[in-house]
């Protein structure tokens, strides 16, 4: 099993395998059509709380980052569609998560990967 990291804005490929939106907005100008979704686990990404608090203040991302996988295992929505997730992955050889923040290195993909990574906490 692998899991890649990739912006919804960049074209499909048939190596992305498995294709989880894991934003809780749909992106901005990105037809069903043209996302080409397998899933979209929108209860997977920080709540709207967070999401407002961190607003993309990469000073903040560490704390985000922590604060955010504190959510994934005590939030049972989170943590339901965490395991949805990581059934996915256990049963594909390659699963590519998407996201739409600008910032392509601190986003919760980059969390949710480092936190599937190290085996859900």
């Amino acid at each position: 099993m692998v899991v890649h990291l990739k912006r919804i804005y960049e074209a499909p490929s048939n190596a992305d395998g498995v294709r989880i939106l894991v934003d809780r907005i749909w992106p901005r100008g990105i037809s069903k059509e043209k996302a080409q979704l397998d899933e979209w686990l929108k209860e997977i990404a920080p709540s709207h709380d967070l999401r407002k608090w961190f607003a993309h203040d990469v000073s903040k991302f560490p704390a985000f980052a922590e604060k955010y996988k504190g959510e994934l295992k005590q939030n049972d929505e989170q943590r339901t569609a965490f395991l949805k997730l990581k059934q996915i992955i256990q049963q594909s050889e390659m699963v590519t998560l998407l996201y739409a923040a600008k910032d392509e290195e601190h986003n919760q993909a980059q969390v949710l990967k480092q936190y599937i990574e190290n085996d859900g906490g």
